[in-house]
């Protein structure tokens, strides 16, 4: 078989193509090259980028091969993640690879503002020796405020603490409790300042965010204020900063992110009480190995077919080793439901009964949308848009836990409603200790079937010779049984027989079946097993 193909279409450290291993076709693109990236993701399964190529819809409309698309580093923006997920390929980053190079950035610039570092340099570069001009200031026994206590903010925290300097945060999803626990006190965004000497900004972008601090904060602030963000650019608003850099209603300003990157026109780089550096937070050797690291792990799982921890647009991640056998046997439970319903969709209950009622099985409800739409649409399913495909047809999907299972250790159930209020269930379970996946229940009758490519599922009245019937016309047209259980709920009643097959069943064959049985519904139902 084919490797699957990973495209590279930025430079990665070495150890991001060590830990993809052996059993990919790994290829590079400049990314940045619009016609041989499009060309280059005709036939790739996966792309691994950093924040140079764009992967926007027509990038992904072009990959009709693509699985995932890696970040290695943190920002997606330049990745269309509505479009990949509509496609069904999976968006993954390395979310924590840069942190301790972002926070030891922003400390940097802290110190740079606080003594004139850059200045300084450049002043003694041109021959000058000019000390009294560059008398700075100590961070200890300073207010230094910190917006946004998430995972970068809190490693700023620690190590300023041993700065000695009086430490307040703004941060509405921090807890006051937590915040106690890192040496910090919470305060309303005007009260933190109102109250700072410093201010370092770790907060993402977005619609609440952008314009966080302006104009009226700066009204607020101490003459002595100097703020650094290193964050995202358009956090602070660039011309109410420029506003009080240049009156000096502030004293200085630290930047790594910027509105538009680069800011070839903006004034801010006309200021001398500004320190800029050109998006450097995850710029560390260190950080780039871990995110390539990171997301080639990522693409591994993802090519497996797993779900992946650090995907930002499904549902899920690490699986439990006793709920991922349960992943294959629900999917092919999806793909028996569709098949059995001659109608549209309009509720689907998933349901777990057991001792996997213990863990979380959020990803078995997944597993079985993409088993349900991998039959009935054309588009490529996947974990990552099969809850997308149920919503957008309004069909409501529900999980049903029940730590309750009388006849087995665990039972996947797939129940749902049809538009024409028809009710179908399917369910299974895995036996003995080779986790043999079965079919145990169709529509309330009871039966014991090991899963098959092919399956045949028929219901008729319950009397004498049918058997022989169905059995001589298969025989005949050298299709071979290899299996079959009858499940009735009276003698004489309604029937169900579930027929394992070898090969694909003409449709001809079906319909003659049908007629000499008198079946009231007779259906084949070839399942992907791989």
């Amino acid at each position: 078989m084919a490797k699957p193909i990973v495209l590279i279409a930025e430079e990665l450290s070495p150890a991001t193509v060590e830990a993809l291993g052996p059993d990919f076709d790994v290829r590079s693109v400049d990314g940045t090259d619009r016609p041989a990236l499009l060309s280059a993701l005709a036939d790739a399964h996966a792309i691994l980028i950093r924040s140079a190529t764009q992967v926007d819809a027509e990038a992904i409309a072009a990959a009709r091969e693509l699985k995932v698309i890696a970040r290695a580093g943190v920002g997606l923006d330049n990745v269309d993640i509505k479009a990949a997920t509509a496609a069904g390929v999976m968006v993954v980053n390395a979310p924590t690879s840069n942190i301790v190079s972002a926070a030891e950035l922003a400390i940097g610039h802290l110190l740079a503002l606080a003594r004139h570092i850059p200045d300084a340099h450049a002043s003694l570069k041109a021959g000058e020796w000019k000390r009294s001009k560059f008398t700075g200031v100590e961070l200890y026994e300073k207010t230094i405020g910190i917006v946004g206590l998430g995972r970068i903010g809190t490693l700023v925290a620690q190590r300023l603490a041993g700065f000695g300097a009086d430490l307040v945060a703004f941060d509405p999803y921090v807890t006051p409790a937590r915040a106690q626990q890192l040496g910090v006190t919470l305060l309303s965004l005007d009260e933190l300042v109102e109250r700072s000497d410093f201010i370092t900004i770790h907060i993402p972008r977005t619609p609440e965010t952008t314009g966080l601090i302006g104009a009226d904060q700066f009204a607020k602030a101490k003459p002595g204020l100097r703020i650094v963000n290193a964050s995202r650019g358009g956090i602070i608003d660039e011309d109410a900063l420029y506003a009080a850099l240049k009156s000096g209603r502030i004293a200085a300003a630290g930047l790594d992110v910027f509105v538009q990157e680069p800011p070839k026109s903006s004034p801010l780089l006309e200021l001398d009480n500004i320190v800029v550096t050109p998006h450097l937070g995850a710029s560390t050797d260190e950080a780039q190995e871990k995110a390539g690291v990171a997301v080639a792990k990522s693409v591994r799982l993802a090519l497996e077919g797993e779900l992946v921890p650090d995907a930002v647009n499904v549902a899920g991640g690490a699986i439990d080793p006793y709920v991922r056998p349960g992943l294959p046997l629900i999917e092919r439970l999806g793909q028996v439901f569709a098949g059995l319903a001659d109608a549209p969709l309009a509720s689907v209950d998933v349901e777990v009964r057991g001792e996997l009622n213990d863990y979380d099985v959020s990803v078995l409800k997944l597993a079985a949308l993409k088993g349900i739409f991998s039959g009935i649409v054309s588009e490529q399913v996947s974990y990552v848009n099969a809850p997308l495909l149920a919503e957008q047809r309004g069909i409501e999907v529900r999980l049903i836990k029940d730590a309750v299972s009388e006849e087995y250790r665990n039972l996947l159930t797939i129940r749902g409603s049809l538009t024409d209020g028809t009710q179908l269930s399917v369910s299974g379970t895995l036996t003995g200790t080779k986790q043999i996946q079965k079919i145990v229940e169709i529509n309330g009758y009871d039966v014991e079937v090991p899963i098959a490519e092919h399956l045949i599922v028929m219901h008729y009245t319950d009397r004498p010779g049918i058997v022989a019937v169905y059995g001589k016309e298969f025989g005949e047209a050298g299709i071979n049984i290899a299996g079959m259980q009858i499940a009735r709920h009276t003698a004489g009643g309604e029937a169900l027989s579930v027929l394992t097959v070898d090969s694909p069943v003409p449709d001809e064959l079906l319909a003659k079946v049908r007629s000499a049985i008198d079946a009231t519904s007779l259906k084949e139902i070839d399942l992907v097993l791989d």
